[in-house]
């Protein structure tokens, strides 16, 4: 049998990706419109996406595909029930990002705890040439020795971030969850995290459950002083609450790496924030040069192991 591999949204991988080495078809496409789902996947047996939501309505009237190779570690884009009930197999991508998003993280903590944004802008505006000392301390810079890192979510890059924490001195606490929990794990309830953390950073998958888990009650909760970093999912946080939650000082900053919708054309209250304690980055904390070709090798032997009879990394 020759299978089909169609790849939906190769533009969203910056890689070298090698092809199966098994007889194959194999068709790729920068981006793939909603509108373009059926007729470029028609004959697949096997369908490769990162952002293109596969759902049941579509999933259904496609009775060749046999796989779906996510080239992410999310699947929420996957209607995994259908895929469940169809036999139809989903891999997504394990540990590619363990180096990279936490590093991201740490470099949004970095620059919010010493208001580093806030201090190139007086910087740029002329103060420092105004002053009649060497240097001048009109924001406060907090070190991290000494801190508390709160983490949501204990898998491999929850982990990672707790590392990196531990090198600086910090307190890590990772947040109670209900199961299924990673073992070896100390855990602290919820509220506790949210109340002694000086930094809060989510690490978990976006769930029914977990949607809009950080909202306004969450932030009543908080240190005054405290940084929210969001590195995960959008979903996680209700971002008006977030907006108002600055606006109203009830956290020190924040640092977010994504959105709800992505790419945010129909706009979205977080862009509208023009502040030195708020960093918005374009969902690329799990972008590194070495993460991505990790990724892209782990996806085509997702694929290869699948089609030898030997699957791995299974969601489905």
């Amino acid at each position: 049998m020759q299978h089909r591999v169609v790849f939906l949204d190769r533009s969203t991988l910056r890689a070298n990706v090698r092809r199966p080495a098994f007889e194959h078809a194999w068709n790729e496409h920068a981006t793939t419109a909603a509108s373009e789902i059926l007729d470029r996947l028609k004959d697949a047996s096997v369908a490769i996406t990162n952002k293109v939501p596969l759902r049941k309505e579509t999933l259904s009237k496609l009775p060749k595909l046999k796989m779906i190779a996510v080239a992410a570690t999310g699947y929420d884009v996957i209607d995994i029930d259908y895929c469940k009930a169809q036999g139809i197999a989903v891999a997504n991508i394990r540990n590619y990002a363990i180096h990279t998003v936490p590093e991201h993280a740490f470099a949004l903590i970095l620059a919010l705890r010493r208001n580093l944004l806030a201090y190139r802008r007086d910087v740029e505006n002329g103060v420092w040439q105004q002053v009649d000392q060497f240097c001048f301390f009109n924001h406060p810079i907090g070190d991290l020795f000494g801190a508390t890192l709160g983490i949501f979510g204990e898998g491999a890059i929850g982990q990672g971030i707790a590392k990196i924490a531990r090198g600086f001195g910090m307190r890590v606490l990772f947040a109670d969850h209900v199961p299924p929990k990673a073992p070896g794990v100390e855990f602290t309830p919820q509220d506790t995290v949210l109340a002694e953390s000086d930094v809060i950073s989510l690490h978990c998958p976006l769930t029914p459950e977990s949607r809009n888990m950080i909202g306004l009650e969450q932030f009543r909760k908080m240190k005054r002083t405290a940084l929210l970093i969001n590195t995960a999912r959008g979903g996680l946080v209700d971002e008006a609450a977030l907006v108002r939650a600055l606006d109203e000082k009830l956290i020190a900053g924040a640092g977010f790496d994504v959105l709800t919708k992505e790419p945010p054309k129909e706009g979205n209250p977080l862009l509208n924030v023009r502040r030195p304690n708020f960093i918005l980055t374009p969902h690329v904390a799990w972008a590194s040069d070495n993460a991505m070709q990790f990724l892209a090798d782990q996806l085509i032997d997702n694929i290869e192991a699948f089609v030898n009879g030997k699957p791995q990394n299974l969601v489905v």
